[in-house]
């Protein structure tokens, strides 16, 4: 499955949320590059954030950011020891 550049981006922005806390979200700011802005809405729309322009993760925005840095983490390790 080819990942696209706006996919990519809604990773990122995914990426952001600080699972440890469901009370930590994001906010967009208006003057933030239309990409932010429209991978923020795409992720709103799909039902993975509360709000148009961030807010919280939902139940199933929880679910799969989890996922996601799960997956992360394991495609990413960590640096050698030098």
């Amino acid at each position: 499955m080819p990942i696209s550049s706006d996919l990519n981006e809604e990773i990122r922005i995914l990426t952001l949320f600080n699972l440890d806390s469901a009370m930590a979200g994001i906010k967009a700011h208006k003057a933030a590059d239309p990409v932010t802005l429209a991978a923020i809405e795409r992720l709103y729309q799909k039902g993975l954030l509360t709000q148009p322009d961030g807010g919280y993760l939902t139940d199933m925005g929880i679910n799969c950011a989890e996922h996601l840095q799960t997956a992360l983490a394991i495609l990413n390790p960590p640096p050698a020891a030098a």
